[in-house]
């Protein structure tokens, strides 16, 4: 890809995503990392004041906010600093933003959709989240709409990578331990992987696509119990577990939490369609793709 001018500061740059984030646009933007534990600049998105000075005082192109309260349950045990983070944390970046003219590129959720479509979410349906995460990430949505016209809201979904702790892993270390593998079989998505993710937000930003909300998600979907069974066939392919390893359907009132879950959360990718933006490989390239890297 061509090499493009400009600054672009991520916010969260030491997360999963984060880190792919900013493996992808290093080679092409002159980049500013902020994370609330690492990076080049230490940032809270909470304090609204250190978050309008940062920006200000870097004056980036465009920020990428991927810092989050991801926690689902802790969202539910916590509903202040749920909202706290993924609400007024965005509207304060949203803020600061506006004031300096830079384009924000906000990452949110499939929660914010009930579940109850059958046959994949669009940008344009109508969000009826069911916990406690998914409302404050969707309260974040509605206020960069408000106060930073200049933006682009991606909703992804049951994100794995190679930086951080994630399902795939939990269930390869799980079955390393000798554990037992129950996994919930009636909850249905779209598994992705931080890095086909980071490369079509680079793609977005350097295309210039217009504003508004995206989906953005490796193609196909799988249940939780689906995800988990195709990592134990992969890894004991490549030897990374020995062969036997079984894997047990369990319903989601078996699995014990506090958050209510949809039930169906598959996106839709109309909008990345219309721009031209080549969609995301399927989940279990990508899978494939993410064993072989813990195997390197």
């Amino acid at each position: 890809m061509k090499a493009v001018d400009g600054k672009v500061l991520v916010i969260g740059a030491g997360g999963m995503l984060g880190q792919d984030i900013c493996a992808r646009f290093a080679p092409h933007f002159a980049l500013i990392t902020a994370s609330r534990r690492s990076g080049d600049i230490r940032l809270d998105i909470t304090d609204g004041e250190a978050t309008r000075r940062v920006v200000a005082e870097n004056a980036p192109d465009v920020v990428i906010l991927c810092a989050a309260y991801t926690d689902v349950d802790g969202c539910e045990r916590n509903p202040e600093e749920a909202y706290r983070v993924n609400a007024f944390g965005a509207a304060n970046v949203a803020s600061a933003c506006a004031d300096v003219g830079a384009r924000l590129l906000f990452i949110s959720t499939d929660y914010v959709f009930d579940g109850a479509k059958r046959n994949g979410y669009t940008e344009w349906d109508v969000p009826r989240p069911l916990s406690v995460y998914g409302a404050s990430k969707l309260a974040g949505e509605q206020w960069i709409r408000e106060i930073c016209p200049r933006h682009w809201i991606v909703r992804t979904a049951w994100l794995y990578g190679v930086g951080g702790k994630c399902f795939p892993r939990t269930i390869l270390n799980a079955a390393r331990e000798g554990k037992p593998l129950r996994v919930v079989n009636d909850q249905t998505g779209s598994p992705t992987f931080t890095g086909d993710l980071a490369e079509v937000l680079l793609k977005m930003v350097s295309a210039k696509v217009a504003y508004g909300t995206y989906h953005a998600v490796n193609q196909g979907s799988a249940t939780w119990y689906e995800v988990a069974c195709e990592v134990v066939n992969l890894a004991t392919e490549r030897g990374l577990l020995s062969s036997g390893v079984s894997v047990t359907p369990v319903s989601s009132w078996e699995w014990l939490s506090p958050t209510c879950r949809p039930a169906y959360s598959v996106l839709n990718m109309e909008r990345l369609r219309w721009a031209g933006i080549p969609l995301p490989r399927h989940w279990k390239e990508a899978l494939q793709d993410y064993i072989q890297r813990l195997d390197a």
